[in-house]
């Protein structure tokens, strides 16, 4: 369960993406969480693994918006 005190810590940790390095080793970081998860999740089926990935997913998916929108300019 190490693995999903680090999806919530990594959750509340207060993220500074100011360059475009940090958005992609947090991008990788997060990632690697939610793989993780959804492996622990296909054994147990507990609904709060579900809930967490979801919320993970979000945040993957602004950090992956901003690298986007810094790649294409």
């Amino acid at each position: 369960m190490e693995l999903v005190e680090k999806a919530l810590e990594f959750e509340q940790r207060k993220i500074s993406l100011k360059s475009t390095n940090d958005r992609i080793i947090a991008s990788k970081e997060v990632k690697a969480l939610i793989l993780g998860i959804n492996e622990i999740y296909k054994k147990t089926k507990n609904p709060e693994l579900m809930d967490i990935m979801k919320r993970l997913t979000v945040i993957k998916q602004k950090i992956e918006k901003r690298l986007k929108l810094r790649i294409t300019i």
